[in-house]
């Protein structure tokens, strides 16, 4: 830039001794220059003393780059480590901490975790936490059947679809048979006999499932102290339960909303509500043991269990010394939710030969399951009713 500076003022001075046709243009360039040559030297300047400074800073960021190489390339080395390096036994503890929307979303990464994100050995766990105390053997036996249903729908579509490949080879309709693969194409590769396909289920409230309801129709009078079968569905909004009631009598079905999970259980026993069931346990009943009792008002209704304890005869004082109780032929079952001479305080049934007892008035009494588990007495005992029922 100086150099330019300095060749162009001695041409200027130069040409200021001869008279040439173009002098005149000429002085009035060396005006423009000279009033311009203060600015350009600034400029120059600072853009010498710039490309000083990064000069400078290129050099420092070299010295660094070299010092830090080694470094670099370790980290470059560990990038290149995946989860998937772990053993099996590491990974599947991590994968087993994770709750089921994490699974479900590691399972999206590849193919190899979504094979261990689907294993049912990771989802029994889950299974068992959330849904164990409300599913029985009805549960899985109606999963079973959904199953069943599922595998039927799945060998007419395997039939129908070899058909309509028969027919398209025969009739030149390309269309035909692109539209049909399309659409029997499967979104899902989730085996639906899987531990995780019956979680989701559950979890989406599309499968309906048996189970039993404390208090039925949000603790309706003529329901308290009992637990009646129904087909529920999750609401996991709410985090709560759809409750269906089969119809019975006059009554048609009828759909309980907003069912806490408090007031749900798994049936207890494998006998269906309107079937007799079978106890076995009338020869071991003493005063202070704690029964449920199958009760229904009429033949059409389905039974419901209902909670009481065994209590004394007539013939007896109460003294536990002297008491007999145990050894009669007869067993006094007291339901002290209900006010003393009330009809549905008390009912007596034989423990020699006990079958279905009552009348269209009074109702009718069926089998007697006895209460072992502390738990179970401690839930009916929750929901003892705050009033004395006539």
């Amino acid at each position: 830039m100086l150099f330019f500076l300095i060749s162009c003022f001695s041409f200027i001075l130069l040409s200021n001794s001869f008279s040439l046709p173009w002098a005149n243009d000429l002085r009035l360039l060396s005006l423009w220059f000279w009033k311009e040559l203060p600015c350009s030297l600034e400029l120059w300047l600072k853009k010498n003393n710039q490309i000083c400074n990064l000069s400078n800073i290129s050099a420092r960021m070299s010295l660094t780059k070299r010092s830090i190489s080694s470094k670099v390339e370790n980290v470059e080395v560990m990038d290149e480590m995946s989860i998937l390096d772990l053993p099996d036994l590491a990974l599947e503890n991590i994968l087993g901490m994770l709750p089921p929307s994490s699974l479900c979303n590691m399972a999206g990464v590849c193919t190899s975790l979504r094979d261990m994100c689907r294993s049912d050995h990771l989802w029994e766990r889950h299974m068992k936490g959330k849904w164990g105390k409300v599913i029985g053997k009805d549960a899985y036996r109606e999963w079973q059947w959904h199953l069943a249903t599922k595998k039927d729908y799945t060998f007419y579509q395997s039939t129908h679809k070899g058909f309509i490949r028969t027919l398209s080879s025969v009739w030149p309709i390309s269309w035909m048979r692109s539209k049909f693969e399309n659409r029997s194409k499967p979104t899902s590769p989730l085996p639906v006999d899987s531990i995780k396909s019956w979680y989701l289920s559950f979890e989406s409230g599309k499968f309906w499932f048996p189970a039993q309801v404390y208090n039925r129709e949000h603790g309706h009078v003529g329901f308290m102290l009992s637990c009646y079968d129904a087909e529920l569905s999750y609401d996991r909004r709410s985090d709560t339960f759809h409750a269906r009631y089969p119809p019975h009598g006059r009554r048609t079905i009828v759909i309980e909303e907003g069912v806490g999970w408090d007031r749900l259980r798994a049936p207890p026993v494998d006998t269906p509500p309107h079937d007799l069931h079978i106890s076995d346990c009338l020869n071991d009943l003493r005063p202070g043991d704690h029964i449920e009792i199958q009760w229904r008002r009429n033949k059409e209704f389905p039974y419901g269990w209902w909670y009481g304890v065994v209590g004394h005869l007539e013939s007896c004082d109460g003294n536990e010394n002297y008491c007999r109780c145990h050894s009669s032929d007869t067993v006094m079952l007291d339901f002290n939710q209900y006010t003393p001479g009330s009809r549905w305080r008390q009912t007596i049934v034989n423990r020699k030969d006990h079958r279905e007892e009552g009348n269209e008035t009074d109702g009718f009494y069926g089998g007697i399951r006895k209460i072992y588990s502390m738990e179970e007495i401690a839930m009916w005992k929750r929901l003892w009713p705050k009033e004395v029922l006539e």
